[in-house]
């Protein structure tokens, strides 16, 4: 039996296949908690929803709770498939209908079980990056603001968001000072030039796959191995897509500081300059190339060493 669950802000529509039975319950406690029950008397293949804002994160959880074959996909990847198939209208339960078809079709990896302590990490590092978000936009207010009392009250907002931010960092920090693992991995992170505490922060719980991986396959999750474009005779240029952009944007910012200040990466960098690769090509592969030394550190359980690094690049 595969699932497939469109996910609303009110509603849960639900298609199942093979057959042509479909339902819907609300997106709420009591609703997902019924869903989760019948689901659990069916010998389920596959229980496919897609991203949804955060909408989906609540009966996301009580699957993965319930040990439910469950996968969280990208909405465009459902949409190309529904167009390929010739699903052109759209409702809540056409779309339910087209994730179904989707999980049967192609049986997507089932996502693996996050642990309690691990969502919550995530849930603080993705609010320190919404509160940082907002705090940009306060700061671009407050350049445009003419008005004293205005001027004044994007200030206190400002404050109170920078209070916001040391309060989280404070609770990230002990959160991951609390395992070994994460510390660990932490230590070994923020110990290269050119990774602060924010990008440590990041790959720890946004990257819990960092030193699980092979090199090839870490830079594909995190969306920086490049990818071929060829046709026939036609050799195109090679580019990134996909991946998780929150790692990989935090890499990318952590790569900037890193070309200036890790000598190793910077003789990489100069290299490129002096083969004639344009600036972002230069950089995206300096962030893979820092990608690749973390999942290596981590893995073999090193810390940061310049000559051993030298001598191996």
């Amino acid at each position: 039996m595969f699932v497939g669950i469109d996910v609303s802000k009110a509603r849960l529509d639900v298609a199942l296949r093979p057959g042509d039975e479909n339902f819907s319950v609300a997106n709420n406690p009591r609703g997902i908690a019924s869903l989760v029950k019948r689901l659990k008397k069916l010998q389920v293949s596959r229980v496919v929803l897609e991203a949804s804002g955060g909408y989906e994160i609540a009966v996301a959880s009580e699957l993965a709770a319930a040990e439910l074959p469950l996968a969280v996909l990208n909405p465009r990847q459902v949409r190309d498939f529904a167009r390929a198939t010739g699903r052109l209208a759209k409702t809540d339960a056409i779309d339910a209908e087209a994730i179904a078809a989707f999980a049967q079709a192609c049986q997507p990896r089932p996502m693996e079980k996050i642990p309690v302590k691990q969502a919550e990490l995530q849930e603080l590092v993705n609010r320190r990056r919404q509160v940082i978000g907002l705090r940009t936009m306060e700061l671009n207010r407050q350049a445009m603001a003419r008005c004293q009392a205005a001027q004044k009250s994007v200030a206190a907002v400002v404050k109170l968001l920078d209070k916001q931010v040391k309060q989280l960092d404070a609770a990230i920090a002990a959160l991951i000072a609390s395992d070994d693992d994460w510390r660990q991995k932490f230590e070994t992170c923020d110990g290269v030039p050119g990774i602060g505490a924010v990008a440590a922060s990041t790959l720890v719980s946004d990257l819990p796959e960092l030193g699980r991986l092979n090199r090839q396959e870490i830079a594909t999750l995190v969306g920086l191995a490049p990818l071929n474009q060829d046709s026939g005779q036609h050799r195109g240029q090679r580019r990134i897509s996909g991946g998780r952009g929150h790692v990989r944007t935090t890499l990318y910012m952590a790569t900037l500081s890193a070309v200036k200040y890790n000598p190793w990466l910077k003789r990489f960098s100069d290299r490129l300059a002096a083969a004639g690769k344009p600036a972002k090509v230069r950089l995206v592969a300096c962030a893979r190339k820092l990608l690749i030394l973390l999942n290596t550190l981590v893995q073999t359980k090193s810390s940061w060493n310049p000559l051993r690094v030298a001598q191996c690049s």
